[in-house]
């Protein structure tokens, strides 16, 4: 084999082992200040402007990025519409209650306006993620930039998402294929603190547990009589569901005091008080709202800079 191909050959073994510490291309804090200067700016007007008419607005953005940064890494990929026999993302089953994307298409119209064909759709949908947190009451932090956007969107491969059924192990492992650790899970499951979710999404903790019980004996009897009733066994209203915490429009700690109470939504959320170390993140989160935020500004960087794309996007929804 030729030296080059040798190269070549362990350079892509590489990538794939260590797919956050071994990026593609760097990103970097200042990476549009010659070339955007005014594009951060811009990107929060568009959110801040969303949030006016929609409070839901913050959890949506928060949840897409999640979404886009765990298949194909932070690429934009979750942005791309269906074209002809291809099923893209955003239409995958865990991704259908994906909304408030035109908040990203109106972020990236006024940065095109300013500067063409500079900023990336992937890093439009980073800041605006941060933007979403800060604006509702949780830290700010300087994200680093350089995105390129992806050119493939597959809804298949939405079956890689964390599933809020999923246990420590399923957890854990998801996360680790990520480069993240542990703590990152801990952290970023505190982004549960916004929005609501679907009675099917927690449907299995309050109908039909398992053989023994009916209702997830972790669940707090009075909080388990609630969501029964907001979420029957033949559930027939669509847009049945329950809050993510009881101040599901501010980012805080409460997501992990009320964990500990035993009024979490998802099995997901419950399996972290499973282990000794990631109960004790809880515990910590829980009793000190400047360890989560401290805590979580850290893993949602980790987390925002798995790479991907090779393109800048000139319409978010479709490959140029």
């Amino acid at each position: 084999m030729e030296a080059a191909n040798i190269v070549g050959v362990l350079v892509l073994t590489l990538l794939l082992m260590f797919p956050v510490s071994s990026p593609v291309y760097a990103l970097s804090l200042n990476y549009y200040d010659q070339t955007c200067p005014k594009a951060e700016t811009t990107i929060t007007d568009a959110v801040k402007k969303a949030m006016k008419n929609d409070q839901t607005v913050p959890a949506a953005l928060l949840r897409m990025h999640f979404h886009d940064c765990f298949i194909r890494g932070c690429d934009a990929s979750v942005l791309l519409k269906s074209v002809g026999k291809n099923t893209a993302e955003k239409d995958g089953p865990p991704n259908i209650s994906l909304h408030a994307f035109y908040v990203i298409d109106n972020a990236k119209k006024a940065v095109e306006s300013l500067c063409p064909g500079v900023v990336s759709c992937a890093d439009i949908l980073a800041l605006a993620a941060r933007d979403a947190v800060a604006l509702s009451g949780g830290p700010t932090w300087n994200v680093p930039k350089g995105r390129k956007d992806g050119r493939i969107s597959k809804a298949t491969e939405t079956r890689q998402l964390p599933a809020p059924t999923f246990n420590i192990s399923q957890l854990q492992q998801s996360f680790s294929q990520r480069g993240l650790s542990m703590e990152d899970l801990v952290a970023l499951s505190g982004g549960h603190t916004l929005g609501f979710s679907h009675c099917s999404s927690f449907q299995n903790r309050i109908h039909s547990f398992n053989s023994t019980h009916d209702v997830d004996p972790s669940l707090l009897p009075s909080f388990a009589a609630s969501l029964r009733s907001t979420c029957p066994l033949h559930n027939k209203v669509k847009n049945a569901g329950a809050t993510m915490d009881s101040s599901s429009t501010s980012f805080d700690n409460t997501y992990y005091k009320l964990l500990l109470q035993g009024k979490s939504l998802f099995s997901s959320d419950q399996a972290l008080l499973t282990t000794p170390k990631t109960k004790s993140l809880v515990s910590k989160f829980a009793s000190s709202k400047d360890e989560f935020e401290k805590a979580f500004v850290k893993s949602m960087i980790k987390m925002s800079s798995i790479n991907g794309g090779q393109e800048v996007r000139l319409d978010c929804r479709v490959v140029r």
